[in-house]
């Protein structure tokens, strides 16, 4: 119930138990190795890898017009990098298994704090950008997307609300960008 725009503190408990217990049964999968080395390497590769050499092929591939894409990539990365450092020094959300022992962190963390997930506000409006240039790589960047969204839940580092509240800063940052650069094309 909201009291003076507020949700009660009662709701908000059961809402942060249900997530808890989200977190502890996606955490379980990775007690299978072959299962925590395909989310280990997705969110490995969305710590920037796979995006660098994204924004490289498409310089080599389409030269100028990939140059511009990148340039815009870069541009809104570096917005996206502000803006979830500030959030986190703001909000400073522990991480899962920082706070539930029964959560398992299967790789280390980048940092300290878990909301917004920067891994997934990356992923999000980066995939959103290159799109926008290249709508014929969705079958790539889409799936790719979600699943560093749903690697960061199940290695234990983040909940799912930090990965739901990355995303929509991902679109919102990636829409306010391409409002502000629009896609030109040679």
């Amino acid at each position: 119930m909201l009291h003076g725009g507020v949700m009660s503190s009662t709701r908000l408990e059961v809402l942060r138990g249900h997530e808890a217990r989200w977190c502890r049964r996606a955490n379980l999968w990775c007690r299978r190795n072959p299962v925590r080395r395909v989310f280990a390497t997705i969110s490995r590769l969305g710590d920037g890898v796979f995006w660098y050499a994204l924004m490289g092929l498409l310089v080599v591939l389409d030269g100028m017009d990939g140059v511009r894409a990148s340039a815009h990539m870069a541009a809104t990365g570096v917005l996206a990098l502000t803006l979830y450092k500030a959030l986190k020094r703001w909000t400073r959300r522990p991480r899962p298994y920082a706070a539930d022992v029964r959560i398992r962190a299967w790789v280390a963390p980048l940092d300290e704090f878990s909301f917004p997930s920067g891994h997934t506000l990356h992923a999000v409006s980066f995939s959103i950008v290159a799109l926008a240039y290249y709508p014929w790589l969705a079958p790539l960047l889409v799936p790719f997307s979600a699943g560093v969204a749903l690697s960061r839940v199940v290695l234990g580092l983040h909940y799912p609300s930090d990965v739901l509240a990355a995303t929509l800063i991902g679109v919102l940052l990636a829409s306010l960008s391409l409002w502000g650069l629009p896609v030109v094309l040679g």
